[in-house]
């Protein structure tokens, strides 16, 4: 009766092993993968934001400066008319002082510039922010790749550090500049 009882313990030991092996190497395995994810969904957020920016600043610039030219005019036709001295020009220069502070109470420029510089901020600190979130993500997944045991098994399974720049202070290409030139 001992005879059969060794053999099975064995093997359950060996199996036991076996598994543990394959559970652990497979277990690291999925905690880079799951690293790896969050550094591509860290990149592709940087890349939405950057897209924002792209299409958002130059729409609102381009509106700030519309706006602007139409406030000019308006003051200037007003100023215009006030140098006329007819009484028909006074008559003129009273309806069009009605009619703009009816239509336009006060000017509105200043808020315009206001709000862009705000959408520029914010644009800007969502993309520092998600640029820090990318850092560390990555800081992570080294951190992770280099320890042991993890070294060796992500070494075997073709696992690299990944490199990248802590602090960037290369202005992107699309990034947005003398905007009211």
């Amino acid at each position: 009766m001992k005879n059969w009882k060794l053999p099975l313990i064995i093997s359950a030991v060996v199996i036991a092993v076996v598994m543990l092996c394959v559970f652990s190497f497979q277990g690291v395995q999925n905690k880079a993968i799951s690293l790896e994810e969050q550094i591509n969904t860290a990149q592709s957020e940087i890349k939405v934001q950057e897209k924002r920016r792209a299409d958002l600043i130059p729409n609102l610039v381009d509106c700030v400066q519309t706006y602007d030219e139409h406030e000019y005019q308006t003051l200037m036709d007003v100023v215009n008319a006030r140098g006329s001295s007819s009484d028909e020009s006074v008559q003129e220069i009273q309806t069009m002082i009605q009619a703009v502070a009816e239509a336009y109470p006060e000017l509105k420029s200043n808020e315009n510039y206001r709000e862009l510089m705000n959408e520029l901020a914010t644009t800007e600190n969502l993309i520092a922010n998600y640029r820090s979130n990318f850092n560390k993500w990555v800081k992570s997944y080294n951190q992770y790749v280099r320890k042991f045991p993890n070294r060796q098994i992500l070494g075997m399974l073709g696992y690299e550090i990944i490199g990248y720049e802590y602090l960037d202070y290369n202005v992107s290409s699309d990034a947005p500049t003398n905007l009211f030139e």
